[in-house]
């Protein structure tokens, strides 16, 4: 099991957050991985039900948010896969992520992370392939800052088809995480936040999958 479970610890000069690291560290990541379980189950199924397909493009995660889905049985009726853009030209060479917004901005922006989106839903998009969400992580994991950029600074994209969104048309949003705690910590927060956020997006597609939300998202 890889996603959203403990981790090494880190070095010291992390965080504040991370003096207590160690044992309950790893019990509060093992509750993370918890959580992340029910909710990418809940995603599953409910994404399963409708037909809708979810790939993503992962920057500081590093493949977490795609082993967060793939740990769940059944997980390749949905998930067509995840790239790893960790170098900043791959972003733009793989994803079509702007040069000019990359040298200008850095790879840790909000337009980056949006265009990472779009660029996982047309990457991993096919012709027999109705609807296909795309997910990102782009930011800074730590320990140090990413110069004026502190540690825990996070930007996560949706691309959101046509059938998540009330017109019917595309959409793509993204969302300003401000993480504490060691670098596997942030990481994995991440992936839980990703999949909270995607749970909040998928709501209404639950009303008759069987899924109670309660429990599950």
């Amino acid at each position: 099991m890889a996603a959203c479970l403990p981790g090494a610890a880190v070095a010291s000069g992390g965080s504040p957050s991370d003096a207590e690291y160690g044992y309950a560290e790893d019990s509060d990541l093992a509750a993370l991985e918890d959580r992340c379980d029910r909710l990418a189950a809940c995603i599953l199924a409910r994404l399963e039900r409708r037909g809708i397909r979810l790939a993503a493009a992962e920057s500081l995660t590093g493949g977490l948010l795609a082993d967060a889905f793939v740990r769940i049985p059944g997980a390749s009726k949905v998930f067509l896969g995840s790239a790893v853009t960790y170098d900043i030209a791959a972003k733009a060479s793989i994803l079509g992520v702007d040069r000019g917004l990359l040298d200008t901005e850095g790879a840790v922006h909000p337009l980056v992370a949006g265009q990472m989106a779009d660029g996982a839903a047309r990457l991993y998009h096919q012709p027999r392939y109705d609807a296909v969400i795309g997910l990102s992580t782009t930011g800074v994991a730590g320990p140090g800052p990413d110069g004026d950029k502190p540690a825990g600074l996070v930007y996560v994209g949706f691309h959101l088809p046509g059938p998540l969104n009330a017109d019917g048309r595309e959409r793509t949003q993204t969302r300003e995480l401000r993480l504490r705690g060691s670098r596997e910590r942030i990481r994995r927060q991440v992936v839980e936040r990703v999949l909270m956020t995607l749970c909040e997006f998928t709501a209404f597609l639950q009303e008759d999958s069987g899924i109670n939300t309660r429990t599950d998202c």
